[in-house]
């Protein structure tokens, strides 16, 4: 009689890392480097701290819901891409049905915790954000089109434009721009991590642009699209005093410098670092985000106060 191997018993602590693996932390990160910026900008100032605490906390449960809803969606992909295989879903550690009543819980919190401590805009913002993340990008756009991370990252815009409407209770052209500022800078970010893995890409049958078009094509658009984003950040200029246009001029010439430097080596075919162009970016936006902060809190807006 042959024995029979069980798993082995994993403890409350093990399962809690699991769930919260599924909701993909360093991801949500993004959800902090803007969202209090875009509350500061549209106070104008200091909301109230409880206000801030809300929205993030309301926010982080978006955002874990999109992510946790997006495993359930992709782990037959993550199980065989290298960077994902270790996902608590593709791994094995959180059944299928379990991930799924996680995600939605998460979402249904969510729009309810926003909309008894914030308003009823900014959760059915936030809502509207998961049903993108999930039904437009991640079931339609990842696996049809090269072009699924520039549309489909909007859904990583809206923070922005949530935290706007916590403070405000609308939405004005500020949080449009802001949001066109993390549209145009998801496309060069992500495609540089993807140059890196368009191996594991390719073996899942995601196209991205990195797997379907050449490594001079893929930095031509890294460069278009850094410039699209240098612009988005400076059209925020009359929104702001001196302090933020000077510091996103100088970080973005920065930016654009070594945008274009790995273009040129990716047309001359160089074994390029694409990874350090895709830290730089993290780095690159989180400095605009901060100025923006500043100068929101201790700056006085040039024109069009109040908007």
């Amino acid at each position: 009689m042959s024995a029979v191997l069980e798993a082995p018993a994993r403890g409350p602590r093990q399962v809690v890392r699991s769930y919260v693996a599924l909701t993909k932390p360093r991801v949500i990160e993004l959800l902090l480097v803007t969202t209090i910026p875009a509350m500061l900008l549209a106070k104008h100032g200091l909301p109230p701290l409880w206000l801030i605490a809300c929205t993030l906390t309301g926010g982080t449960l978006a955002a874990a819901s999109a992510n946790s809803l997006n495993c359930f969606v992709d782990a037959d992909i993550d199980a065989v891409m290298k960077r994902t295989k270790a996902r608590p879903l593709a791994s094995h550690e959180v059944t299928p049905r379990n991930a799924l009543i996680f995600g939605i819980a998460l979402g249904v919190m969510s729009f309810g915790f926003l909309w008894i401590t914030t308003n009823l805009l900014a959760a059915g913002l936030a809502v509207a954000t998961i049903l993108f993340y999930i039904f437009v990008y991640t079931l339609v756009l990842k696996r049809r089109t090269s072009q699924n991370i520039v549309w489909g990252g909007a859904a990583g815009c809206m923070p922005v434009v949530i935290g706007w409407s916590t403070v405000t209770g609308s939405v004005q052209w500020p949080a449009f721009v802001m949001f066109a500022v993390i549209f145009f800078w998801t496309p060069p970010h992500t495609w540089a991590l993807a140059m890196k893995f368009k191996d594991d890409y390719a073996r899942a049958g995601v196209p991205m642009l990195p797997v379907v078009a050449t490594a001079a094509q893929v930095g031509r658009q890294i460069v278009i699209y850094s410039w699209l984003t240098v612009a988005a950040t400076l059209a925020l200029a009359p929104a702001t005093s001196w302090i933020y246009p000077a510091v996103a001029a100088l970080a973005g010439v920065w930016f654009l410098v070594f945008a274009h430097r790995l273009h040129a080596a990716m047309r001359s075919g160089e074994n390029t670092n694409t990874m350090k162009f895709f830290h730089l970016s993290n780095s690159y936006l989180s400095l605009v985000f901060v100025a923006l902060a500043v100068d929101a809190v201790i700056g006085l807006p040039v024109l069009g106060w109040p908007f």
